[in-house]
């Protein structure tokens, strides 16, 4: 079947818990794709372990034996769950057609990949993952993840609203992907960046099957300066006007000093300590941290590392 080689790439980090339920109903879905005529017979799951230390990369070993629909990636060490997608994207373009990333955790509704690749065949190059609502999230994850997205938006960056790595890409948008060089992966903001024709389909988000999320609040948070400081100067451009707000707010705070010393109601010297420390101390402390993340952005850029290093890749 020509042009129609469908690549799943899955990353895993610790998921040998729900790793074989992932591959069973992964199994089932790349079979009834193949039966309705719809992707290529030799398509494949592709797992990407990333320097898990568990039993997950054994597992992954164990189901490429069993079944050769099944491939498996070792990163040499762990690198992160963008860099991990990314060594399985770029692999899986040499073989495929067409390639949907998704997560093992399957809140992902797997269901949805039959409409990815109607939309494949219709003559799109990007297919996005959106959830149609966040009815299973807690209230604070809700307010958080919406008002990132907005945020996002607010700062310039071109993100697809309620969509994380739950997309198909084909062969020439992984392509136009590999162009893209940095060090500092946020792949909701690059995906967009490579142009091409591109629609979305809606999923309803499940509970995760089994296991611990590998995103607590401390790496959400991480995540979310990683996207806005890699696809948006505009930081930098409030740093500039919170200065000069902060300087007309001096200003004034002078004005209503030399009143207040004028009129006997101070005690000596603590209008300019006031006016030194409370206005400026904690706002030149975070201006500097906020240019420091961009020039250690560029730090990691120019050294030119490796992004990933495959130790073992299991094919036919």
């Amino acid at each position: 079947m020509e042009n129609n080689c469908l690549y799943i790439c899955v990353p895993c980090y610790k998921e040998e818990e729900v790793l074989p339920e992932t591959a069973k109903r992964l199994k089932a879905k790349v079979a009834s794709l193949m039966d309705a005529g719809k992707i290529a017979l030799d398509s494949k799951v592709v797992f990407i372990n990333d320097g898990s230390t568990d039993r997950t990369w054994e597992i992954i070993c164990r189901l490429h034996e069993e079944d050769k629909l099944f491939c498996g990636i070792n990163l040499s060490r762990n690198r992160g769950h963008q860099n991990a997608l990314l060594a399985g994207l770029m692999t899986a373009k040499e073989y495929a057609d067409m390639i949907i990333s998704m997560d093992a955790d399957l809140q992902d509704d797997i269901d949805a990949v039959d409409a990815m690749v109607d939309r494949y065949l219709e003559g799109y190059d990007v297919v996005y993952g959106v959830r149609s609502s966040r009815e299973t999230d807690t209230f604070f994850k809700r307010f958080t993840a919406e008002a990132f997205y907005k945020f996002m938006k607010m700062m310039g960056a071109d993100v697809v609203f309620n969509h994380a790595d739950y997309r198909l890409m084909s062969k020439r948008a992984l392509e136009g992907l590999s162009e893209f060089t940095e060090v500092n992966l946020f792949l909701r903001g690059l995906v967009p960046q490579v142009g091409f024709k591109s629609t979305s389909v809606t999923y309803e988000r499940h509970e995760r099957f089994a296991g611990e999320s590998k995103y607590p609040l401390k790496k959400m948070l991480a995540f979310a300066l990683e996207g806005i400081t890699s696809f948006s100067v505009k930081p930098i451009r409030l740093v500039t006007m919170l200065g000069l707000t902060i300087a007309a707010i001096s200003v004034l705070f002078l004005i209503w000093s030399i009143v207040v010393k004028v009129t006997g109601n101070s005690v000596d010297g603590w209008s300019s300590l006031m006016a030194s420390i409370w206005l400026m101390g904690g706002l030149q402390i975070f201006c500097i941290g906020m240019i420091g993340e961009y020039v250690g952005k560029i730090y990691m850029e120019t050294k030119q590392r490796p992004r990933y290093i495959i130790e073992q890749f299991l094919h036919d």
